[in-house]
Protein backbone atom coordinates (compact mmCIF):
# COMPACT_ATOMS: atom_id res chain seq x y z
CA UNK A 1 0.00 0.00 0.00
CA UNK A 2 1.39 3.39 -1.02
CA UNK A 3 1.87 5.96 1.73
CA UNK A 4 0.11 9.29 1.56
CA UNK A 5 2.04 12.54 1.62
CA UNK A 6 0.58 13.28 5.05
CA UNK A 7 2.41 10.25 6.41
CA UNK A 8 5.80 11.49 5.26
CA UNK A 9 7.85 14.00 7.22
CA UNK A 10 11.01 15.64 5.90
CA UNK A 11 13.21 13.12 7.70
CA UNK A 12 11.39 10.30 5.86
CA UNK A 13 12.26 11.55 2.38
CA UNK A 14 14.45 8.73 1.18
CA UNK A 15 14.37 7.08 -2.21
CA UNK A 16 12.74 3.98 -0.73
CA UNK A 17 9.91 5.92 0.93
CA UNK A 18 9.21 8.00 -2.18
CA UNK A 19 9.24 4.83 -4.29
CA UNK A 20 6.67 3.35 -1.92
CA UNK A 21 4.54 6.49 -2.28
CA UNK A 22 4.46 6.25 -6.09
CA UNK A 23 4.43 2.43 -6.19
CA UNK A 24 7.72 2.33 -8.05
CA UNK A 25 10.84 0.16 -8.02
CA UNK A 26 14.19 1.36 -6.66
CA UNK A 27 17.37 0.64 -8.60
CA UNK A 28 20.46 1.54 -6.59
CA UNK A 29 20.88 2.94 -3.08
CA UNK A 30 17.37 2.82 -1.59
CA UNK A 31 18.32 4.92 1.47
CA UNK A 32 19.50 7.88 -0.60
CA UNK A 33 18.29 11.01 1.23
CA UNK A 34 16.16 13.45 -0.77
CA UNK A 35 15.81 17.10 0.20
CA UNK A 36 13.79 18.43 -2.70
CA UNK A 37 12.61 18.13 -6.29
CA UNK A 38 13.86 20.08 -9.29
CA UNK A 39 14.12 20.29 -13.04
CA UNK A 40 17.15 18.72 -14.68
CA UNK A 41 18.86 22.02 -15.47
CA UNK A 42 18.63 23.50 -11.96
CA UNK A 43 19.03 20.31 -9.91
CA UNK A 44 21.31 20.37 -6.88
CA UNK A 45 22.66 17.66 -4.60
CA UNK A 46 19.79 15.99 -2.77
CA UNK A 47 17.19 16.69 -5.48
CA UNK A 48 14.99 14.18 -7.26
CA UNK A 49 14.45 14.89 -10.97
CA UNK A 50 12.07 13.47 -13.54
CA UNK A 51 12.88 12.13 -17.02
CA UNK A 52 10.25 10.98 -19.52
CA UNK A 53 12.53 9.92 -22.37
CA UNK A 54 15.91 8.26 -22.80
CA UNK A 55 17.37 11.59 -23.96
CA UNK A 56 16.20 13.40 -20.82
CA UNK A 57 17.32 10.49 -18.66
CA UNK A 58 20.83 10.78 -20.09
CA UNK A 59 20.82 14.51 -19.23
CA UNK A 60 19.45 13.79 -15.74
CA UNK A 61 22.23 11.29 -15.10
CA UNK A 62 24.78 13.99 -15.94
CA UNK A 63 23.12 16.50 -13.58
CA UNK A 64 23.89 17.10 -9.90
CA UNK A 65 20.62 15.41 -8.83
CA UNK A 66 20.73 12.68 -6.21
CA UNK A 67 18.28 10.40 -8.00
CA UNK A 68 16.03 10.18 -11.06
CA UNK A 69 12.40 9.12 -11.48
CA UNK A 70 11.83 7.52 -14.88
CA UNK A 71 10.21 4.61 -16.74
CA UNK A 72 11.76 1.13 -17.03
CA UNK A 73 11.98 1.31 -20.83
CA UNK A 74 14.00 4.54 -20.73
CA UNK A 75 16.45 3.03 -18.25
CA UNK A 76 16.83 0.00 -20.52
CA UNK A 77 17.66 2.27 -23.48
CA UNK A 78 20.34 4.15 -21.54
CA UNK A 79 21.94 1.01 -20.10
CA UNK A 80 24.16 0.96 -17.00
CA UNK A 81 23.68 4.01 -14.75
CA UNK A 82 25.50 5.31 -11.70
CA UNK A 83 22.71 7.33 -10.05
CA UNK A 84 19.92 5.57 -8.15
CA UNK A 85 16.57 5.43 -9.94
CA UNK A 86 12.87 5.06 -9.22
CA UNK A 87 11.22 3.14 -12.06
CA UNK A 88 7.48 3.53 -12.55
CA UNK A 89 5.12 2.96 -15.45
CA UNK A 90 3.83 6.55 -15.61
CA UNK A 91 6.70 8.77 -14.47
CA UNK A 92 4.87 12.04 -15.17
CA UNK A 93 1.96 11.12 -12.89
CA UNK A 94 4.38 9.78 -10.28
CA UNK A 95 6.32 13.05 -10.31
CA UNK A 96 3.09 14.95 -9.70
CA UNK A 97 2.53 12.83 -6.60
CA UNK A 98 6.08 13.58 -5.45
CA UNK A 99 5.52 17.32 -5.97
CA UNK A 100 2.39 17.08 -3.85
CA UNK A 101 4.46 15.42 -1.14
CA UNK A 102 7.14 18.10 -1.09
CA UNK A 103 4.69 20.99 -1.45
CA UNK A 104 1.50 20.13 0.45
CA UNK A 105 -1.44 22.52 0.39
CA UNK A 106 -0.86 25.43 2.76
CA UNK A 107 -3.30 25.32 5.63
CA UNK A 108 -5.45 28.44 5.90
CA UNK A 109 -6.41 29.60 9.41
CA UNK A 110 -9.88 28.38 10.28
CA UNK A 111 -12.30 31.13 11.22
CA UNK A 112 -13.64 34.50 10.11
CA UNK A 113 -11.33 37.51 10.06
CA UNK A 114 -12.65 40.47 12.08
CA UNK A 115 -12.72 42.69 8.98
CA UNK A 116 -14.85 40.28 6.94
CA UNK A 117 -18.50 41.15 6.34
CA UNK A 118 -21.10 38.37 6.42
CA UNK A 119 -24.57 39.10 5.04
CA UNK A 120 -27.87 37.83 6.41
CA UNK A 121 -29.05 34.23 6.02
CA UNK A 122 -25.60 32.86 5.12
CA UNK A 123 -24.88 29.20 5.80
CA UNK A 124 -21.25 28.41 6.59
CA UNK A 125 -19.89 24.86 6.67
CA UNK A 126 -17.38 23.39 9.06
CA UNK A 127 -13.80 24.70 9.30
CA UNK A 128 -14.23 27.52 6.79
CA UNK A 129 -11.57 30.20 6.46
CA UNK A 130 -12.68 33.73 5.56
CA UNK A 131 -9.86 36.22 5.09
CA UNK A 132 -9.44 39.95 5.66
CA UNK A 133 -11.99 42.26 4.01
CA UNK A 134 -13.90 39.40 2.39
CA UNK A 135 -17.57 40.24 1.76
CA UNK A 136 -20.45 37.77 1.60
CA UNK A 137 -23.85 38.92 0.40
CA UNK A 138 -27.21 37.64 1.56
CA UNK A 139 -28.04 33.96 1.42
CA UNK A 140 -24.55 32.71 0.59
CA UNK A 141 -23.79 29.02 1.23
CA UNK A 142 -20.25 27.80 1.90
CA UNK A 143 -19.45 24.09 2.17
CA UNK A 144 -17.02 22.55 4.62
CA UNK A 145 -13.39 23.70 4.60
CA UNK A 146 -13.98 26.43 2.02
CA UNK A 147 -11.18 29.04 1.93
CA UNK A 148 -11.87 32.64 0.95
CA UNK A 149 -8.77 34.81 0.56
CA UNK A 150 -8.40 38.48 1.32
CA UNK A 151 -10.77 40.78 -0.50
CA UNK A 152 -12.97 38.06 -1.97
CA UNK A 153 -16.46 39.28 -2.84
CA UNK A 154 -19.37 36.83 -2.96
CA UNK A 155 -22.72 38.04 -4.29
CA UNK A 156 -26.20 37.25 -3.02
CA UNK A 157 -27.37 33.68 -3.36
CA UNK A 158 -24.03 32.14 -4.33
CA UNK A 159 -23.15 28.58 -3.32
CA UNK A 160 -19.61 27.14 -2.99
CA UNK A 161 -18.91 23.43 -2.44
CA UNK A 162 -16.68 21.65 0.06
CA UNK A 163 -12.88 22.14 -0.05
CA UNK A 164 -12.97 24.90 -2.66
CA UNK A 165 -10.36 27.69 -2.52
CA UNK A 166 -10.90 31.27 -3.68
CA UNK A 167 -7.67 33.23 -3.77
CA UNK A 168 -7.54 36.99 -3.03
CA UNK A 169 -9.83 39.37 -4.90
CA UNK A 170 -11.94 36.74 -6.61
CA UNK A 171 -15.41 38.11 -7.39
CA UNK A 172 -18.59 36.07 -7.73
CA UNK A 173 -21.61 38.07 -8.83
CA UNK A 174 -25.07 37.03 -7.63
CA UNK A 175 -26.32 33.42 -7.90
CA UNK A 176 -23.07 31.83 -9.05
CA UNK A 177 -22.63 28.17 -8.12
CA UNK A 178 -19.17 26.63 -7.69
CA UNK A 179 -18.70 22.91 -6.99
CA UNK A 180 -16.44 20.94 -4.68
CA UNK A 181 -12.61 20.98 -4.65
CA UNK A 182 -12.37 23.87 -7.09
CA UNK A 183 -9.53 26.40 -7.23
CA UNK A 184 -10.26 29.98 -8.30
CA UNK A 185 -7.11 32.04 -8.67
CA UNK A 186 -6.66 35.69 -7.80
CA UNK A 187 -8.75 38.23 -9.63
CA UNK A 188 -10.99 35.92 -11.60
CA UNK A 189 -14.58 37.11 -12.04
CA UNK A 190 -17.61 34.87 -12.43
CA UNK A 191 -21.06 36.14 -13.28
CA UNK A 192 -20.45 39.54 -14.86
CA UNK A 193 -23.08 40.46 -17.45
CA UNK A 194 -22.83 38.91 -20.87
CA UNK A 195 -21.96 41.34 -23.65
CA UNK A 196 -25.34 41.92 -25.30
CA UNK A 197 -26.63 45.10 -26.99
CA UNK A 198 -29.23 45.97 -29.63
CA UNK A 199 -28.81 48.97 -31.92
CA UNK A 200 -31.70 51.42 -31.49
CA UNK A 201 -31.09 54.22 -33.92
CA UNK A 202 -27.69 55.71 -33.13
CA UNK A 203 -27.67 54.22 -29.62
CA UNK A 204 -27.06 50.78 -28.14
CA UNK A 205 -29.63 49.27 -25.81
CA UNK A 206 -28.38 46.79 -23.20
CA UNK A 207 -29.92 43.30 -23.20
CA UNK A 208 -30.61 42.24 -19.58
CA UNK A 209 -28.59 39.22 -18.48
CA UNK A 210 -30.82 37.20 -16.17
CA UNK A 211 -29.06 33.83 -16.16
CA UNK A 212 -26.42 32.27 -13.91
CA UNK A 213 -22.98 30.64 -13.93
CA UNK A 214 -22.64 27.00 -12.86
CA UNK A 215 -19.18 25.52 -12.21
CA UNK A 216 -18.81 21.77 -11.59
CA UNK A 217 -16.50 19.90 -9.23
CA UNK A 218 -12.67 19.84 -9.47
CA UNK A 219 -12.53 22.87 -11.77
CA UNK A 220 -9.53 25.24 -11.74
CA UNK A 221 -9.94 28.80 -13.02
CA UNK A 222 -6.84 30.92 -13.65
CA UNK A 223 -6.02 34.43 -12.52
CA UNK A 224 -8.01 37.25 -14.13
CA UNK A 225 -10.19 34.87 -16.10
CA UNK A 226 -13.76 36.08 -16.71
CA UNK A 227 -16.85 33.90 -17.10
CA UNK A 228 -20.03 35.79 -17.98
CA UNK A 229 -23.51 34.96 -16.76
CA UNK A 230 -26.06 33.73 -19.27
CA UNK A 231 -28.72 35.93 -20.83
CA UNK A 232 -31.22 33.29 -19.71
CA UNK A 233 -30.39 29.81 -18.44
CA UNK A 234 -26.79 29.08 -17.46
CA UNK A 235 -23.19 29.44 -18.53
CA UNK A 236 -21.75 26.04 -17.58
CA UNK A 237 -18.20 24.85 -16.82
CA UNK A 238 -18.11 21.04 -16.58
CA UNK A 239 -16.46 19.07 -13.81
CA UNK A 240 -12.70 18.55 -14.09
CA UNK A 241 -12.19 21.35 -16.60
CA UNK A 242 -9.12 23.59 -16.20
CA UNK A 243 -9.01 27.20 -17.43
CA UNK A 244 -5.71 29.06 -17.60
CA UNK A 245 -5.11 32.73 -16.81
CA UNK A 246 -6.73 35.49 -18.90
CA UNK A 247 -9.44 33.36 -20.50
CA UNK A 248 -12.82 34.85 -21.45
CA UNK A 249 -15.96 32.70 -21.52
CA UNK A 250 -18.99 34.57 -22.84
CA UNK A 251 -22.67 34.22 -21.94
CA UNK A 252 -24.48 30.90 -22.42
CA UNK A 253 -21.31 28.98 -23.27
CA UNK A 254 -21.42 25.34 -22.19
CA UNK A 255 -18.04 23.66 -21.60
CA UNK A 256 -17.95 19.91 -21.02
CA UNK A 257 -15.94 17.85 -18.57
CA UNK A 258 -12.12 17.63 -18.37
CA UNK A 259 -11.43 20.32 -20.97
CA UNK A 260 -8.16 22.30 -21.11
CA UNK A 261 -8.54 25.98 -21.99
CA UNK A 262 -5.13 27.67 -22.33
CA UNK A 263 -4.24 31.32 -21.71
CA UNK A 264 -5.89 34.17 -23.63
CA UNK A 265 -8.55 32.01 -25.26
CA UNK A 266 -11.81 33.79 -26.09
CA UNK A 267 -15.06 31.82 -26.43
CA UNK A 268 -18.01 33.74 -27.87
CA UNK A 269 -21.59 33.36 -26.70
CA UNK A 270 -23.71 30.22 -26.93
CA UNK A 271 -20.80 28.01 -28.00
CA UNK A 272 -20.81 24.39 -26.85
CA UNK A 273 -17.66 22.40 -26.09
CA UNK A 274 -17.83 18.65 -25.59
CA UNK A 275 -15.81 16.62 -23.10
CA UNK A 276 -12.01 16.57 -23.24
CA UNK A 277 -11.69 19.50 -25.65
CA UNK A 278 -8.32 21.33 -25.77
CA UNK A 279 -8.13 24.98 -26.83
CA UNK A 280 -4.50 26.12 -27.17
CA UNK A 281 -3.28 29.61 -26.34
CA UNK A 282 -5.00 32.62 -27.96
CA UNK A 283 -7.53 30.49 -29.83
CA UNK A 284 -10.74 32.32 -30.69
CA UNK A 285 -14.11 30.59 -30.98
CA UNK A 286 -17.03 32.13 -32.88
CA UNK A 287 -20.47 32.27 -31.28
CA UNK A 288 -23.06 29.48 -31.69
CA UNK A 289 -20.61 26.78 -32.82
CA UNK A 290 -20.20 23.27 -31.45
CA UNK A 291 -16.82 21.64 -30.81
CA UNK A 292 -17.08 17.88 -30.37
CA UNK A 293 -15.62 15.61 -27.71
CA UNK A 294 -11.81 15.31 -27.67
CA UNK A 295 -11.37 17.91 -30.43
CA UNK A 296 -8.33 20.21 -30.35
CA UNK A 297 -7.78 23.76 -31.57
CA UNK A 298 -4.20 24.88 -32.19
CA UNK A 299 -2.63 28.06 -30.83
CA UNK A 300 -4.16 31.21 -32.33
CA UNK A 301 -6.68 29.08 -34.22
CA UNK A 302 -9.83 30.89 -35.29
CA UNK A 303 -12.88 28.61 -35.22
CA UNK A 304 -15.75 29.90 -37.38
CA UNK A 305 -17.73 26.67 -37.78
CA UNK A 306 -18.46 23.40 -36.02
CA UNK A 307 -15.57 21.02 -35.27
CA UNK A 308 -16.26 17.29 -35.32
CA UNK A 309 -15.34 15.06 -32.36
CA UNK A 310 -11.68 14.04 -32.21
CA UNK A 311 -10.54 16.42 -34.95
CA UNK A 312 -7.52 18.72 -34.55
CA UNK A 313 -7.83 22.09 -36.29
CA UNK A 314 -5.51 25.07 -36.58
CA UNK A 315 -5.04 28.37 -38.38
CA UNK A 316 -7.51 31.06 -39.37
CA UNK A 317 -10.05 30.14 -40.43
CA UNK A 318 -9.42 26.89 -38.57
CA UNK A 319 -9.17 23.81 -40.77
CA UNK A 320 -8.03 20.23 -40.12
CA UNK A 321 -4.43 20.53 -38.98
CA UNK A 322 -2.83 18.38 -41.72
CA UNK A 323 -4.71 20.33 -44.39
CA UNK A 324 -3.64 23.63 -42.85
CA UNK A 325 -0.01 22.51 -42.74
CA UNK A 326 -0.17 21.77 -46.49
CA UNK A 327 -1.58 25.26 -47.06
CA UNK A 328 1.26 26.80 -45.04
CA UNK A 329 3.82 24.76 -46.98
CA UNK A 330 2.30 25.86 -50.29
CA UNK A 331 2.25 29.48 -49.16
CA UNK A 332 5.91 29.28 -48.15
CA UNK A 333 6.76 28.07 -51.67
CA UNK A 334 4.94 30.96 -53.39
CA UNK A 335 8.10 33.08 -53.96
CA UNK A 336 9.68 30.19 -55.88
CA UNK A 337 6.47 29.63 -57.85
CA UNK A 338 6.42 33.33 -58.77
CA UNK A 339 10.01 33.15 -60.04
CA UNK A 340 9.17 30.06 -62.10
CA UNK A 341 6.05 31.65 -63.54
CA UNK A 342 7.95 34.80 -64.52
CA UNK A 343 10.66 32.69 -66.14
CA UNK A 344 8.00 30.76 -68.06
CA UNK A 345 6.30 34.00 -69.10
CA UNK A 346 9.62 35.34 -70.35
CA UNK A 347 10.31 32.09 -72.25
CA UNK A 348 6.80 32.15 -73.71
CA UNK A 349 7.25 35.75 -74.85
CA UNK A 350 10.53 34.80 -76.57
CA UNK A 351 8.87 31.87 -78.36
CA UNK A 352 5.95 34.03 -79.48
CA UNK A 353 8.38 36.66 -80.79
CA UNK A 354 10.18 34.03 -82.85
CA UNK A 355 6.89 32.71 -84.25
CA UNK A 356 5.78 36.22 -85.15
CA UNK A 357 9.10 36.86 -86.86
Amino acid sequence: MAETSAELSQSDWTLARIAQLVEGQVVGAAETALSGVAGIEEAEAGDLVFAESARYLAAALRSRAAAVLTAPEFAAEVGAVEKPLILVGNPRLAFVRVLETFAPRAAAPVGIHPTAQIGPDCHLGKEVSIGPNAVLGAGVTLGDRVVLGAGVSIGDGCAIGDDTILYPNVVLYRRVTVGKRCILHAGCILGADGFGYIPVGPALRKVPQLGVVEVGDDVEIGANTCIDRAKTGATVIGSGTKLDNLVHVAHNVRIGQSCLIIAQVGIAGSTTLGNGVVLAGQAGIKDHVTIGDQARVGAQGGVVGNVAPGVTVSGYPARPHAEKMREYAAAAALPDYIKRIRALEKRLAELEAKLDG
